[in-house]
């Protein structure tokens, strides 16, 4: 008899062993989907939050780590008050259940958290089979017996939907009311709570709000703003991948302000959307990225990310075109007369340049006329450097990326019909604070550069110094131009579209480099904006912006390489061993 017992007890303490084992590895299960429903979160360089992925469900989750005390006590009061006494079950509430399924009775009880747990992370919401309730006895036992009850409640608090693809406590109230879970109120908190039984149609965006609440225009514009950042909106969608950007958020939601503030003044010249690109160099990072000043809105335009768009680019080219000029012998005081040509159209048709303010000004220096942004000696330049040569170095050397094949842009490029994106831009002219060296932009923080020196440093320094020179650019900009910093070291150039459509300004210091675009998304021209009166007032604020950042080193421009030549009562620089008067009427016949 007594051998019997033991057999017994042993039998029943393996079969105790092997469901404690079953019971486990079905916690375990539910621990796994539990961790795999946690949006993955997106991290700027500093380590802060700059937004949310959607998890396998659609749903936007961002976990407590804690439960808040104000926060359990509503909870536990509205969905389950025996939560600290029960096993998972509350038998009461399971009777009152099974008197209502039998139709003895209209009143059923709600279920438990830990079987509400049970039924979100198994799917089964919307699926309440006698099959499924049974499964989800086996889960709830599971759970009870692998995890603490605080565990359990903080899982619930992570896992329940409150409307509007928003998954936990914690989450919705980041987008509901801006705000962590454990600083909200009662009254918000009540908002919350009653979206668990009608998730779709009782959230705080369709409830009444409470005196103590924030108001309805302000629980929908927190919503946008929160569920905005996303990919799919945002202008991270180009990099999808990524899950810790070199992005600056604090300075990234700065300058997205200045470009909003400054569109409001724009908009009377019928400019409605603008983008800024900020680099971090001499790596290239990418320390802003905006492409919307307000992403989250539903008016024309505004939930398009104009930084990769390709627009036409203006007279930004122009620094390009006079490097390559320099390396054939070209230098900044060679005199080119600027003057009326003629030119053939492709189809035969005679065409004669203007200048942006249709003057011509005779005998003037490329300095001067890089200064000035005189379209007439961009391409009298262009011709010396030679339509081939320069659109081989534009697409095989930056492989810079345009609209239309290079060639189809011809004596055009000097005169702004090149299009490109302000990306595009961005990368190509950082070569310059980059002294010839071509990279990559970096916007992952374990991203690898790719390097490529495309030019050689003395030339640079010749573009370097005329970008810099803001008194010979006096002529064309006057001395009141927003793009006459309180500053030195720093270098630019200003493009404007034909017919006004594009005003771009990119700038740089050997640091950071500065990069703005201001038009309109659907195409149509502006009121007479030019890159500096448009772009500019974007680009000046954000320069003062970055000048008195953490991201200034103050390190300077190098042109040591660059040689001082006297030329009548002015000094004129060149390169050394420079042939200055015959380099200088290079272009005199």
């Amino acid at each position: 008899m007594q051998k019997k017992t033991k057999q017994l007890i042993f039998i029943l303490a393996l079969g105790l062993f092997i469901c404690l084992g079953f019971l486990d590895l079905k916690a375990k299960e539910l621990n796994v989907e539990y961790q795999k429903r946690e949006s993955a979160k997106i991290l700027d360089r500093n380590g802060d939050l700059f937004f949310l992925k959607r998890n396998s469900e659609g749903y936007f989750s961002q976990y407590l780590t804690e439960t808040p005390q104000e926060l359990k006590g509503l909870v536990l009061e509205q969905e389950d008050h025996w939560f600290f006494w029960h096993f998972g079950l509350n038998p009461v509430s399971m009777l009152k259940n099974l008197i209502s399924n039998i139709g003895l009775s209209k009143r059923s009880s709600s279920s438990t958290l830990t079987q509400q747990t049970a039924k979100i992370l198994l799917k089964n919401e919307n699926q309440r089979t006698f099959k499924n309730k049974i499964k989800e006895i086996f889960y709830v036992l599971a759970l009870e017996i692998r995890f603490s009850k605080e565990e359990i409640l903080l899982m619930y608090l992570n896992s329940a939907y409150l409307g509007n693809n928003l998954q936990g406590f914690e989450t919705a109230s980041q987008a509901y009311f801006k705000k962590t879970a454990g600083l909200l109120t009662k009254e918000e908190t009540s908002l919350l709570l009653a979206s668990l039984s009608s998730p779709s149609s009782q959230n705080p965006l369709t409830l009444k709000n409470t005196e103590n609440t924030p108001s309805q225009k302000e629980i929908y514009q927190n919503f946008l703003e929160y569920t905005s950042q996303k990919p799919e909106t945002l202008e991270l969608n180009e990099f999808p991948e990524v899950t810790s950007f070199t992005l600056d958020k604090v300075l990234n939601e700065k300058i997205r302000e200045i470009i909003y503030r400054n569109l409001e003044n724009l908009s009377l010249k019928k400019a409605k959307n603008g983008a800024a690109v900020v680099l971090l160099l001499p790596e290239n990072e990418i320390l802003a990225l905006i492409g919307s000043p307000q992403p989250f809105s539903f008016e024309e335009g505004m939930q398009i990310n104009m930084a990769p768009v390709k627009r036409a680019a203006g007279s930004t080219i122009k620094p390009f075109i006079y490097l390559k000029a320099f390396e054939k012998g070209l230098r900044p005081y060679t005199l080119i007369d600027d003057k009326e040509y003629k030119y053939y159209t492709e189809f035969g048709f005679p065409f004669y340049p203007k200048n942006y303010d249709n003057k011509y000004r005779g005998l003037v220096s490329a300095h001067y006329a890089l200064s000035n942004s005189i379209n007439v000696v961009a391409l009298k330049a262009l011709e010396f450097v030679g339509v081939k040569e320069f659109s081989d170095f534009l697409t095989k050397t930056l492989k810079l990326q345009t609209t239309q094949k290079i060639e189809s842009y011809q004596l055009g490029i000097a005169l702004g019909s090149l299009e490109t994106s302000l990306l595009e831009l961005s990368r190509i002219f950082s070569i310059f604070p980059n002294e010839g060296v071509l990279k990559n932009l970096k916007i992952a923080q374990n991203e690898k550069n790719t390097e490529q020196k495309v030019a050689n440093k003395e030339f640079i320094a010749l573009v370097n110094k005329i970008l810099s020179d803001r008194k010979t650019s006096q002529d064309q900009f006057s001395y009141q131009s927003p793009l006459n910093l309180p500053f030195s070291n720093y270098g630019l150039k200003t493009g404007t579209s034909q017919n006004y459509k594009d005003s771009w300004v990119v700038g740089y210091t050997s640091d950071f480099l500065v990069a703005v675009w201001v038009g309109n998304a659907n195409n149509t021209k502006t009121e007479g904006l030019s890159g500096q009166e448009g772009a500019g007032l974007i680009w000046s604020e954000i320069m003062e912006l970055m000048f008195t950042s953490k991201y200034n080193q103050k390190r300077e421009f190098d042109f040591s390489l660059i040689k001082e030549f006297q030329d009548n009562n002015s000094i004129e620089f060149g390169l050394e061993n420079d042939n200055f008067e015959k380099l200088k009427n290079l272009f005199i016949k």
